[in-house]
């Protein structure tokens, strides 16, 4: 496997990679993945890594090959033309030693490890299986970052570059397949293998984990979970709490627009920024709030669907989705049926849904009771494993299933 993010990683893609590369040695295989030096979601290099050109690990049974790139801190177009640069660079000039696999599974968006993985099949003369978590590309145009038009254009070249010599390509949205086709894929071999819940259901009651947090009992608290990156939009979170200071807000987990939130919420007593939850902590949390939110730009389509809705599907509380109505994470949430939908950057509406749910607690349950039914019927770790296991097996020439 070629993933940029791996563990120690907790947020994002990291997980996902990692859970199945950790599946494969359990199964026997011999796994190796070639991987970045751990730095998501704050953008800023764990501090054991500091100084480390390349590093070679055991965890769990998996040899994880680490190759030193840049981390910028803040996001242009520039600066990560240099950070995939670093990766692409590094990795083509010290590939991992080891023996020739059965097969090349890459975990995209990483525009880097897509060509990486491509290249590495090619010489091996082995399958390539790219997985598209997310389109940069696509990105690049849509989340606002500086000088996207340019990146989007450099974005789509190398996503064609890696995507065309793929044996199979999993996508994990069908909302991604005409972008994929478009960067001339042909529709034939793309398929879809949909992320999985990754944590497991909270186990503390929701009152002692609002005591231990400092939520008072009848409070709403609205909690946003994950990357705070510029496709989020979170300043519509922001927006809602100056209109209610009744409602606590509470955005946990870092990024690259962590600062710049802070700053804009530095007024706002209502407002909370508090650091990603240990792992064991995680899925209480996000139960002991009383509504979930996930937010983008009006402009995100189908380049992404926030891996954290599986998250929230398996906490058992309401989403409120502020997302453009036909992309890939409204249609998710739809399908879930645990959440409702808002116009996006809509600061009004977002908290009139909030106080809509608070008004009616039993409607909120009902909803919140339809995420865990939801992951168990379609988003099962053991589901989503045997997808990419069903992707890898006809890739090597096995049946399709």
């Amino acid at each position: 496997m070629v993933s940029t993010n791996y563990a120690p990683e907790h947020a994002g893609i990291g997980p996902y990679a990692t859970q199945i590369a950790e599946h494969w040695a359990d199964l026997g295989h011999e796994t190796h993945v070639l991987a970045g030096m751990p730095h998501y979601p704050a953008w800023s290099l764990e501090p054991e890594y500091k100084g480390a050109l390349r590093r070679t690990e055991q965890r769990a049974g998996v040899t994880v090959h680490r190759r030193a790139h840049t981390v910028p801190a803040r996001q242009t177009a520039v600066k990560r033309a240099l950070f995939e640069g670093s990766i692409l660079l590094h990795g083509a000039v010290a590939p991992p030693r080891m023996p020739k696999p059965d097969a090349v599974l890459a975990q995209m968006p990483s525009l880097a490890g897509g060509v990486i993985a491509a290249r590495l099949a090619a010489r091996w003369k082995v399958p390539f299986v790219p997985v598209v978590q997310d389109l940069m590309g696509a990105a690049a145009a849509q989340s606002g970052i500086s000088g996207g038009d340019k990146a989007a254009a450099f974005a789509g070249r190398a996503e064609s570059y890696a995507l065309k010599r793929a044996t199979l390509v999993g996508v994990i949205h069908e909302t991604f397949v005409d972008r994929v086709v478009g960067l001339g894929v042909d529709p034939a071999k793309i398929r879809i293998v949909p992320n999985w819940s990754h944590v497991p259901q909270p186990t503390r009651p929701r009152g002692e984990t609002r005591r231990h947090l400092g939520w008072a009992p009848g409070q709403t608290v609205v909690l946003h979970s994950g990357n705070m990156g510029l496709k989020q939009g979170l300043e519509v979170l922001v927006g809602a709490a100056r209109l209610d200071p009744d409602v606590r807000f509470v955005l946990m987990g870092d990024g690259s627009q962590r600062a710049a939130l802070a700053g804009l919420a530095a007024d706002v007593p209502n407002l909370d920024i508090i650091p990603p939850a240990a792992d064991g902590e995680f899925p209480d949390i996000l139960a002991a709030a009383d509504v979930l939110a996930v937010t983008q730009h009006a402009a995100v389509m189908d380049m992404s669907v926030p891996s954290k809705l599986t998250s929230y599907f398996q906490a058992g509380r309401p989403v409120v989705a502020s997302v453009a109505a036909l992309g890939g994470t409204a249609q998710e949430v739809e399908r879930s049926g645990a959440g409702v939908l808002v116009p996006p950057e809509d600061p009004d509406a977002l908290l009139k849904a909030v106080r809509a749910l608070a008004q009616d607690p039993e409607g909120a349950d009902r909803l919140g009771a339809a995420g865990p039914r939801h992951v168990a019927a379609h988003l099962s770790r053991e589901a989503g494993l045997a997808r990419i296991d069903a992707l890898i097996d006809e890739a090597l020439g096995g049946p399709r299933t």
